[in-house]
């Protein structure tokens, strides 16, 4: 059984993870988004505000590919998550070069942990390269419209956690 680990912070999922989740799922038998606790980056979601999110956007996704998708917290190493849950894959969404030169340092310390472990990269559809959780967050709190970004569920999340009615 092929196992993939898509592993990220998801604060919030945006339709570019879900992109990178459909795709990856079309390479496994069964997919673990493993969900960063990472307390230092100070999520907006606390970690049950995000899993429940991940877990709402992959029912139909799961559905749609007839691939196990299950959600894995994780607060250890990303190699060590990955043995957790018998991963033999790492799945990494790219959207530009600087995303491509951070991973490529990451591949070379896991791979260096262990070698069973390989790293797949999937480059996020034209359409969602732009996409980042960090420009969402900001753009709906000040107010923008995001709903080309994320699902309905999370944008109403967005809306609720800064209040814009």
């Amino acid at each position: 059984m092929r196992i993939g680990l898509y592993p990220g912070t998801f604060d919030p999922i945006t339709m570019g993870h879900i992109d990178i989740i459909r795709r990856a799922a079309a390479l496994v038998d069964r997919l673990v988004i493993g969900v960063a606790i990472n307390r230092d980056k100070g999520p907006l979601f606390d970690l049950e505000e995000r899993v429940a999110m991940i877990e709402a956007e992959c029912v139909s996704l799961s559905e749609q590919t007839g691939i196990e998708i299950v959600v894995h917290p994780f607060e250890n190493l990303l190699i060590d998550c990955a043995r957790d849950v018998n991963a033999t894959i790492i799945v990494r969404g790219l959207r530009a070069v600087a995303d491509f030169e951070y991973e490529f340092q990451m591949v070379g310390m896991n791979r260096a942990l262990d070698d069973r472990i390989e790293t797949v990269f999937l480059m996020a559809e034209a359409r969602h390269q732009a996409i980042a959780s960090k420009l969402v967050k900001e753009i709906a709190r000040l107010g923008g419209d995001v709903s080309k970004f994320v699902t309905a569920p999370v944008m109403r999340a967005l809306v609720d956690r800064f209040d814009h009615k």
